[in-house]
């Protein structure tokens, strides 16, 4: 997998502050020498393409990092904690985020 230097961005990012849209964009201008609005269109094209493939039903998987998985949760009765009175909870599709065993090495240490 290439190092497109995100692991070293912004000393904000690092200190725990959010990775941003123009933060990766930033990076894809920087190590490919792309304009910035040809970088910004190279990220919102791969976002847009996971989320349209998400939407269609498929999982997401980024090898080295991790996979966006969609599971479909069946209608549950739930308990309103306050006043203990049952709920139905309607059935819905939720997605996940199952890291890779190289992010979550990366992650470790």
């Amino acid at each position: 997998m290439a190092d497109l230097g995100i692991a070293r961005m912004s000393t904000e990012t690092e200190l725990g502050g959010t990775l941003t849209r123009a933060d990766l964009a930033d990076v894809v201008h920087h190590k490919l020498g792309l304009s910035r609005a040809e970088s910004a269109g190279v990220v919102e094209r791969v976002l847009y393409h996971m989320c349209h493939s998400l939407s269609e039903g498929e999982n997401v998987k980024l090898s080295g990092f991790g996979s966006f998985i969609l599971r479909d949760k069946g209608e549950r009765v739930g308990r309103n904690p306050k006043t203990g009175v049952e709920v139905a909870i309607a059935p819905r599709r939720v997605m996940t985020f199952r890291a890779s065993q190289i992010m979550r090495d990366r992650i470790a240490s």
